[in-house]
C-alpha cells in the first residue's frame, strides 16, 4: 500500500486551522504540525512517480 501524502497534508493542514489559539501550547503544536506538513511535501516531491516500462525498438528496415 503506498502512502497518500497529498490527503495526509490536507489533513494536517485543516489540523493547523484548529490550532489558532494565542496561548503557549496552540502556538507550540501549530509549530509542530508545520515540521509535519514540510516532511509531507518533501515526501510527496521526491516519492518514485511510477515504473518506467522500456518497449522493444524495431531494427532498422524491418516492417
Amino acid at each position: 500500500m503506498r502512502s497518500d501524502f497529498a490527503t495526509a497534508r490536507q489533513l494536517l493542514e485543516k489540523a493547523q486551522q484548529h490550532l489558532q489559539g494565542r496561548d503557549a501550547a496552540s502556538r507550540q503544536l501549530n509549530e509542530a504540525v508545520e515540521l509535519l506538513v514540510e516532511a509531507v511535501l518533501t515526501a510527496e516531491h521526491t516519492a518514485p512517480k511510477g515504473e518506467v516500462v522500456m518497449f522493444p525498438q524495431r531494427r532498422s528496415g524491418a516492417r
